[in-house]
């Protein structure tokens, strides 16, 4: 399987937006240039540049309200949900200032956040609860 890196965001930068399922670190938002982008859950945000994510395999055309583009779903790399979309292409000219960029929806992500080191602690603190009970099982043996 290999060895998980995660890029950690240095919050002294700025506002930093999260999986909302994982709270690993995504985004700057002063890397967003757009908040007026919509999705079929609601509100979503067009990203120049994101990390953590690993966008899949396929390409699909889709009609959006601005035209036909060709995208890719992207996904958090550390818990494995899908986030948006990247877009490789528009058909559209007047569209192509969107090609490389990211969308992020709203109701998947949130601002803040604790991030990778926060999750570990969790992880550390969940392995000694674990530990303390095997040892009362042993006990009553």
């Amino acid at each position: 399987m290999g060895r998980l890196f995660l890029t950690s965001l240095a919050p002294a930068t700025g506002t930093i937006y999260c999986c909302k399922h994982c709270d690993s670190h995504l985004a700057y938002a002063q890397h967003i240039i757009s908040k007026m982008f919509r999705c079929k859950h609601g509100k979503a945000y067009l990203f120049d540049k994101v990390v953590n994510v690993v966008a899949g395999e396929s390409e699909d055309d889709r009609m959006m309200t601005t035209g036909l583009h060709t995208v890719r779903d992207i996904f958090c790399v550390a818990c494995g949900a899908i986030l948006g979309w990247k877009y490789v292409s528009a058909f559209d000219k007047d569209q192509r200032y969107k090609e490389g960029k990211f969308i992020l929806e709203r109701c998947k992500i949130h601002s803040g956040g604790g991030g990778p080191p926060d999750r570990i602690q969790l992880w550390a603190e969940h392995d000694a609860r674990i530990s303390s009970s095997e040892d009362d099982d042993q006990g009553a043996v």
